[in-house]
């Protein structure tokens, strides 16, 4: 008997215990057929190896307990490396700067019903980062006079686009933007 013949013997008489061997261990159907291919892979390229017939499937039962243990060891892998992906891609996700239009719209539409100096206090001190005894040498007075107007400026904002966050068009950055700590 020819060394293919013999193949198709020992995959004809075992091809089925090994398919109930690997599915009772494995989560899904498709990593059962999976482990019984790679098995019988093996036995393929070994076929000068396998043992006489009251062996061979005893011998095939050795080998598809290796595959099986390096699917595991492989999905295990897989998972973890699939966890540091999703991480990683967390961290770089960029919101939906469509979800910000309405807010902009709002805050916009709140800032041009401020006086100019109201405005241009809040806007030196949230969006250009300058502190306010900063802010205050831009605008030209003193550094007490900028904090007393950024901080009616910011009252005059929150009238304007309301305390609650869960409004639409609250935009909480802008409203609670710490202060800087001034050195005196």
């Amino acid at each position: 008997m020819s060394s293919e013949d013999r193949f198709r013997r020992v995959y004809a008489g075992n091809f089925e215990a090994l398919l109930a061997y690997a599915s009772r261990r494995v989560q899904q159907p498709e990593d059962a057929a999976d482990v019984v291919a790679e098995t019988f892979l093996v036995a393929w390229r070994r076929s000068a190896d396998l043992p006489r017939d009251d062996e061979v499937r005893l011998w095939l039962y050795g080998v598809a307990r290796r595959v099986l243990a390096n699917h595991h060891r492989s999905g295990i892998r897989r998972e973890r490396l699939g966890e540091r992906l999703r991480q990683c891609l967390t961290a770089f996700a960029t919101p939906d700067p469509g979800n910000e239009v309405p807010q902009r719209l709002a805050v916009q539409a709140a800032l041009s019903r401020l006086n100019d100096t109201d405005r241009e206090m809040l806007l030196l001190v949230a969006w250009e980062g300058l502190r306010p005894r900063e802010a205050a040498r831009v605008v030209g007075v003193s550094a007490t006079a900028a904090r007393t107007r950024l901080s009616r400026a910011r009252a005059r904002l929150r009238e304007l686009v309301g305390d609650d966050p869960e409004a639409p068009g609250h935009v909480l950055d802008v409203l609670a933007v710490p202060v800087p700590k001034e050195g005196r």
